[in-house]
């Protein structure tokens, strides 16, 4: 036999190697690996994302990197809405590239039916959307507060086109909403593609919203700030550097072409007395009762007109041809009023004059709002305050008191005072202030109408306009602050559904037999009907053998049980009315589903609590 025909046999006579046991879950998952890495090696741009993915959990350095590519990217979108805007108000108004829309003399009566006619294409459009993907928008705020910072960018590219077309023909709404809109979308889109975690996709909203705005205005801290108070909720170590460089980026971008569509550029001495302080206090509180007021009338008209009969479609245009008249009165009252401020900034203008421009601006903005159309307040907001300034100033002028302000001092505190009780963010609109004008001391003062106006909406509104618009349709978040993993904690989702049950129709004896003490705590009473009749705790029934009668007799909280549905907070406050330990939950029928504790409810909003707690800080 030779030596190949030796060796064949060897191997038929050898014993066969024991075959290896792999789990199902372990065999998809390299299945699965095999596939992506075959896709990977078709497609480069995988493998790079795929590095990406694994090296921003291992590296800092990376997030704040592409934070700054997210920012850059937001200061393009803001040039192409603002740029696009722009030029629809000059192709249809007729004014010069380098005017404003709001620092024209006077439209004429033609051209104040221009913004119906928009009206009547904002109307058609929406309703051609709606038809195809109903439901409201996710803003960045709504975001980062109930969705973990996750955004539709074909929603948010739609929102945009609104305020583009809102802003383009004349309506008294800024573009700031699309340019936060789109810097946010990026920011979510880029950061789930990284399959980033959740605190971290939050940051990256806040970052390209921040950066949307600091591309805007030409200021950085403004941009940033804007996304720590407003978007993020939160200023940390861990969101500092990735949000600061996505506000560098943007302002970056938009300084490089020299078109910063918002910049404010001015100058105003303040001497930063004591009086001073007072006095602009003073001007805080009248900042505060006049933001109030606009937030509530934008809720009114906006119900009232969806109350008005006839297509919702239509509505916008009837409030275009409101506002159109008013412009045409008022043509400052047209846009955002970006020419408009600096007009009065510079201007002498008398007591009444500030009235009429204060009523004519509010009420076309609200107006605007009411009847459909997109956009924000937050520029509207600035010229009002700077109008409202300059008044405080005339008014106690009028009165004989030599206060020694300047009035283009008062209308910058009064543009940051306002801007903070309809938008929010102290530091937001000081810092506006502060790359406005250089000026520390008059940002001090800035700063201190601001909290104070702060601080009065607070307590007697509670909300700023983008989460009142929520609240109004039934959502309860006061902030941007993640609040979502608050719904996650629901009665369904915490009890127990092992529940030990009893006829309340059932003898005492009946009772002892079938729960010995020390087998459970309590146990649920049903009536005839199966439904929930009241709990039973078992060491009453076992404190006295000799007791005779019924377990319905002998049952707590007969009415009192959870939904489902409820919430923590609804828990932890049925928990404390009843001063129960334990309490059934019951379905709409009264059938029992399940039993939650009070001790394993509080445990559970601790450790989430805690994980929140770690998130925020950055922590590990």
């Amino acid at each position: 036999m030779d030596s190949a025909t030796k060796e064949a046999a060897r191997r038929r006579l050898a014993p066969s190697p024991e075959p290896t046991f792999r789990l199902p879950w372990r065999a998809a998952q390299e299945l699965r690996e095999a596939i992506a890495a075959r896709a990977r090696a078709g497609r480069p741009w995988l493998e790079l994302l795929a590095t990406l993915r694994s090296g921003i959990r291992a590296r800092e350095i990376l997030l704040v990197l592409i934070a700054a590519l997210v920012g850059a990217g937001a200061g393009l979108a803001t040039l192409a809405i603002s740029l696009t805007a722009h030029a629809l108000q000059v192709l249809v108004y007729g004014f010069n590239f380098r005017d404003r829309l709001s620092a024209i003399g006077h439209i004429s009566l033609p051209q104040a039916f221009i913004l119906a006619a928009g009206g009547l294409a904002l109307g058609a459009a929406t309703w051609l959307w709606t038809r195809r993907r109903p439901g409201t928008i996710v803003d960045p705020v709504e975001a980062n507060a109930l969705h973990g910072g996750r955004m539709s960018f074909r929603d948010s590219i739609f929102l945009s086109f609104q305020a583009l077309l809102s802003n383009g023909l004349g309506a008294s709404v800024g573009l700031e909403a699309a340019y936060a809109q789109m810097g946010a979308a990026l920011g979510s889109r880029i950061g789930s593609a990284l399959n980033l975690r959740r605190n971290d996709l939050r940051i990256f909203v806040g970052a390209g919203a921040g950066a949307g705005i600091a591309a805007a205005f030409g200021a950085p801290l403004t941009g940033a700030f804007y996304g720590f108070e407003i978007i993020i909720g939160a200023y940390t170590i861990g969101n500092i550097a990735p949000v600061v460089a996505a506000a560098l980026g943007g302002a970056f971008v938009t300084g490089l072409v020299h078109y910063q569509p918002m910049s404010i550029r001015v100058v105003a001495i303040d001497s930063g007395r004591l009086l001073h302080y007072a006095l602009y206090a003073g001007l805080g509180v009248v900042c505060a009762f006049l933001g109030v007021a606009i937030m509530r009338l934008v809720a009114l008209v906006e119900g009232n007109v969806s109350r008005l009969p006839g297509p919702r479609w239509l509505k916008p245009a009837i409030g275009g041809l409101i506002v159109g008249l008013v412009a045409w009165r008022d043509p400052q009252a047209l846009s955002a009023g970006h020419g408009a401020l600096r007009l009065g900034l510079a201007a002498n203008i008398s007591i009444a004059a500030l009235c009429f421009l204060i009523l004519a601006k509010s009420a076309a903005s609200i107006l605007s709002l009411g009847f459909g159309f997109r956009g924000g307040l937050f520029f509207a907001s600035l010229y009002l305050g700077s109008l409202v300034g300059k008044l405080f100033i005339a008014v106690l002028t009028a009165a004989g008191l030599d206060t020694g302000i300047d009035p283009v001092a008062a209308s910058l505190v009064g543009m940051g005072a306002l801007a903070v009780a309809i938008i929010g963010g102290p530091l937001t609109m000081s810092f506006l202030v502060l790359e406005t004008t250089g000026d520390f001391g008059l940002t001090a003062v800035t700063l201190t109408a601001s909290i104070i106006s702060s601080l009065l909406v607070r307590e007697l509104f509670g909300y700023s306009f983008s989460t009142w618009r929520l609240h109004l349709r039934g959502e309860t978040i006061r902030s941007a602050h993640d609040v979502s993993w608050l719904r996650t904690l629901t009665a369904g989702r915490m009890m127990r559904s092992d529940v030990n049950t009893i006829s309340a129709s059932a003898p005492l004896e009946e009772f002892r037999r079938r729960f010995p003490l020390g087998s459970t705590r309590r146990v649920v009473a049903l009536d005839q009907a199966g439904h929930y009749a009241g709990m039973v705790r078992v060491e009453r029934i076992h404190a006295d053998a000799d007791r005779r009668g019924l377990v319905g007799e002998q049952v707590d909280n007969p009415t009192r049980t959870l939904k489902p549905e409820m919430t923590i907070k609804e828990i932890m406050g049925m928990f404390d009315r009843t001063e129960a330990d334990e309490l059934a939950v019951t379905d709409d029928r009264g059938d029992v589903i399940g039993v939650l504790s009070e001790a394993y409810a509080t445990r559970r909003y601790a450790d989430e609590l805690e994980r929140a707690r770690r998130d925020l800080i950055g922590a590990e």
